[in-house]
């Protein structure tokens, strides 16, 4: 199966030219002060002038207003909205219909409730980011490093397209997937060295695991042996 694959929190052109060098399908980018991979919107433009035409751009926000979204859409021209913060269903509707631009909401995953509130939001996203809730008195709503119990969304089926976040690491994606079958994933700290300092060698050998897991995924739903690592073309 295809995986869709997107690189979070990316803040500096190392870091993005790693990503789409090993296919990264979709880069994002944060409007977040609080968040160590904020970025201003001169530094984003020219990321996002960089990454155009060769990967997805994904414009981070929490709880913004009309006028800090208009600025962010004005100056970075993403091509998607990804909602991270408590706005209602309501609010990612109407973000949605202003700015005429896709949207991916995050929803925070702790328990079965969790997941049934996630539902509320099928019907007005474009696509649920399945995220670990952040831990009380967390400064950041996401990007902790915290995975949540995959076996919550086992055999999830959505009318949208869902993409699971939250603690995932190039060591453990695969185990992910195998669990939740998940058609995209979202990575951010669990490719870094240091809150906000991405390593691109994690980056590619992320981006490697989940490629090698959907050919793992298809070959074993054909009913064909699994293919090695060079079979693939993948480095081990």
């Amino acid at each position: 199966m295809s995986i869709d694959i997107k690189i979070c929190g990316l803040n500096t052109c190392e870091a993005l030219d790693a990503a789409l060098a090993a296919g990264a399908d979709m880069v994002g980018m944060v409007f977040f002060p609080r968040s160590p991979r904020h970025l201003d919107l001169a530094t984003a433009a020219k990321l996002a002038d960089r990454a155009r035409g060769r990967a997805t751009i994904v414009a981070l926000t929490v709880d913004a207003d009309d006028a800090a979204l208009a600025a962010i859409v004005e100056a970075v021209r993403p091509d998607a909205l990804q909602l991270h913060g408590t706005e209602t269903p309501a609010r990612v509707a109407d973000i949605r219909a202003r700015f005429s631009l896709p949207v991916i909401k995050a929803v925070g995953i702790a328990t079965q409730a969790d997941v049934a509130r996630a539902m509320a939001y099928a019907e007005v996203a474009d696509r649920l980011l399945l995220d670990a809730k952040a831990p009380p008195g967390a400064a950041l709503p996401g990007g902790n490093g915290l995975p949540f119990d995959w076996n919550l969304i086992a055999g999830l089926d959505l009318a949208k397209p869902f993409m699971l976040s939250g603690g995932l690491t190039p060591e453990n994606v695969d185990e992910a997937l195998r669990l939740t079958h998940a058609p995209a994933v979202d990575v951010s700290s669990g490719v870094e060295s240091a809150p906000g300092v991405k390593d691109p060698a994690r980056i590619t050998a992320f981006i490697r695991a989940v490629r090698a897991a959907a050919a793992t995924d298809h070959a074993t739903a054909a009913g064909k042996p699994a293919l090695s690592s060079n079979q693939t073309g993948i480095a081990s």
